[in-house]
This record gives structure tokens, sequence and C-alpha cells, in this order.
């Protein structure tokens, strides 16, 4: 099991654990992470799984693939540079421990 921890808006955290090749947004969705809608079923048409992925886990993520590039481009809260779509992002060990937060609405 891989750690997962979620920072909601509010500042609530809800850490998980997650079986390694699950996706972000399951996780979330299962542990009841509120900031995540995930409305497409996790295949990055919404952007309604928008999350901010700490700086320091940034660099050991895959590359933004061309269909989440779109999506982050219209996602209701504004893109940041750390911004990704939980379901294009794969619990792997090597990411045991990372930290994302939700943004204050994906709608």
């Amino acid at each position: 099991m891989v750690r997962v921890s979620f920072i909601e808006p509010d500042g609530s955290r809800i850490d998980c654990q997650a079986a390694e090749g699950a996706t972000f947004r399951n996780t979330g969705l299962s542990s009841g992470v509120t900031g995540i809608v995930g409305m497409c079923g996790g295949f990055a048409s919404c952007g309604t799984c928008h999350v901010f992925v700490e700086e320091e886990w940034l660099d050991r993520l895959p590359a933004i693939g061309e269909a989440e590039e779109i999506m982050l481009e219209g996602t209701y809260c504004e893109r940041q540079p750390n911004s990704r779509l939980a379901c294009q992002l794969v619990v792997r060990q090597h990411l045991d421990g990372i930290v994302v937060r939700t943004p204050p609405s994906q709608l």
C-alpha cells in the first residue's frame, strides 16, 4: 500500500492507503475526499478531478499527456504550475507519502 494525502480547501487532511495501480481520482473518491468530483469516470474529459500536487513531488510524476493538457486549460479553478488531473495520476510505490490539495471548487 502507498500513502496518499489529500488536503481539502478547508485545510482538513485525508490520509489514504492506496493500492498500487489505482488512480488518485479513485483513491480520493473511495476515501471520501469531497474536493474530487470526477464526473467523466476517469477519462480526462471533464477536469473535475483537478488537484494541486505539492512541489517536491512534481518531478516524480509522469509528463502531462495531451488530453490532460487540454483539460487543465479549462478547469473551473485556475490552472497552476502544479496542477494535474487525479484521474491521470497512478499510485506507484515511489510516490509513497505524496500530498495533493484539492481546489476550492471543481464546478
